[in-house]
């Protein structure tokens, strides 16, 4: 008998709340066999079993907050586990489990605490299906994906690929799975979605009950966030400025690359524009892109992007490492990857550390603008409003036009008025001609 003992998920926590578990007693487990997810304070996290054996306890409800280190399931060994009755009816369907269950096999020895697993190139195979109807077709060309696979084989994905397949509205028996045993993966998902978006997940709750309120624990993400806003505004005087853009040909732009070749299969929207201005500007204005300490402005010469993100578990703000090097395509790979990760709840804590300024999409919304509250640890945060056609005066005359906001708040102890103008000034110059980012 093993217990396993709710480890830290390399974030230095005390404790963690139990959301979910994936087992139960009874069932039985392999090593790596992902048996329950925790909500840290940053991110929900799931954790994989470090034993083999059959379940014995569960020793945490959902809902319960546990201090790491304390006991949260028993498993028993294969010496210790009695084996449950054959039921023959289900031989049938334990083969085509079997086969399921043995297209994955884990040749690094060792136990893995935090995470999906042993690595990916482990040595892995797909069994072909025991079926009588449809025998093995050798050499069969590749399925487009809206044909689905005649196979006995169940559909092989992962909790939070399925759950990204509801959210997008993607039959996952409609999608050829291009993992290493031929499981559908992240990017199969996306490929075969039409909008992806992170701020697509926010659905109307059912009808109020006939209770007159409800109290919500504050806790976890929401407890984190609570406390980093009153941090912010209260130990930043924050300064706002907003300026009015014509963004036509920053939506001409989006539309090109859209029909470019290069970037077939990729998220395009204006964000990404935003995003390759914010970097352009902020190597303008360095002082922009800073930590503020009290004692010293610490001035980073690099760019760690955060984008908020609106997501089911609360607003979060991952950040894309050393934006400033990455191509436009990469940029926009890099966009999409965090936007579909942070909607699927499963951004890391790594994800969220040190940013150094954050872009705020709040035109996803319909807003026009707004005045954002800085991220904890940067000097500037930057709001892109909704693009609009709106009646636009241009050489004398009045033309529809696509028309946003962008405004932004600042560490007014770490930068000036002049400075958070160019800063701003920049940002919309490139919303307003694209072409300056080939200088």
């Amino acid at each position: 008998m093993q217990e396993f003992r709710l480890p830290d998920p390399g974030e230095g926590l005390t404790e963690a709340e139990i959301v979910a578990w994936k087992v139960a007693v009874g069932d039985e487990v392999a090593v790596n066999d992902v048996i329950l997810e925790i909500e840290t304070a940053k991110s929900l996290v799931e954790l994989p079993s470090p034993f083999a054996g059959r379940v014995e306890a569960l020793l945490a409800e959902p809902g319960d907050t546990v201090e790491v280190g304390s006991p949260i399931i028993r498993i028993a060994d294969g010496a210790d586990a009695a084996p449950e009755p054959v039921d023959p009816t289900a031989v049938e369907t334990s083969e085509a489990v079997a086969d399921v269950q043995a297209t994955i096999t884990h040749d690094e020895p060792g136990a893995v605490l935090v995470g999906y697993g042993v690595r990916g190139d482990a040595q892995t195979r797909r069994r072909k299906p025991r079926t009588v109807e449809q025998p093995p077709v050798r050499n069969e060309p590749a399925r487009p994906a809206s044909v689905p696979a005649a196979s006995a084989v169940p559909t092989i994905a992962k909790p939070p690929i399925r759950k990204l397949a509801r959210d997008l509205g993607v039959d996952l028996v409609s999608v050829v799975g291009t993992g290493l045993a031929g499981e559908v993966t992240r990017d199969d998902v996306v490929r075969a979605a039409e909008q992806p978006s992170v701020f697509k997940n926010l659905e109307t709750p059912a009808a109020w009950s006939g209770d007159r309120e409800e109290r919500i624990p504050v806790k976890g993400v929401r407890k984190a966030i609570a406390q980093a806003m009153v941090d912010s505004a209260y130990s930043a005087p924050h300064v706002s400025v907003f300026v009015d853009v014509d963004a036509t040909r920053t939506m001409e732009f989006v539309a090109r690359l859209k029909q470019s070749t290069d970037f077939a299969g990729v998220k395009v929207s204006p964000l990404l524009i935003m995003a390759r201005a914010v970097l352009w500007a902020a190597r303008r204005n360095p002082n922009v892109n800073s930590t503020f300490t009290g004692d010293e402005l610490v001035v980073h010469h690099y760019v760690n992007l955060g984008i908020a993100a609106a997501t089911p578990r609360g607003l979060l703000v991952p950040n894309i490492k050393d934006a400033q090097d990455m191509s436009l395509l990469e940029l926009a790979k890099a966009l999409e990857h965090l936007t579909l990760t942070a909607r699927d709840g499963r951004t890391q804590p790594a994800d969220l550390a040190r940013g150094t300024i954050t872009i705020t999409n709040i035109g996803v919304f319909g807003m026009d603008t707004g005045t954002p509250i800085l991220n904890p640890g940067e000097t500037g945060i930057i709001a892109l409003g909704t693009i609009k056609q709106k009646p636009w005066v241009v050489d004398g005359e009045v033309r529809p036009r696509f028309v946003t906001t962008v405004g932004g708040s600042f560490d007014h102890r770490a930068i000036d008025g002049d400075i958070v103008s160019r800063f701003v000034a920049d940002v919309a110059s490139i919303l307003e001609e694209p072409a300056l980012l080939l200088d």
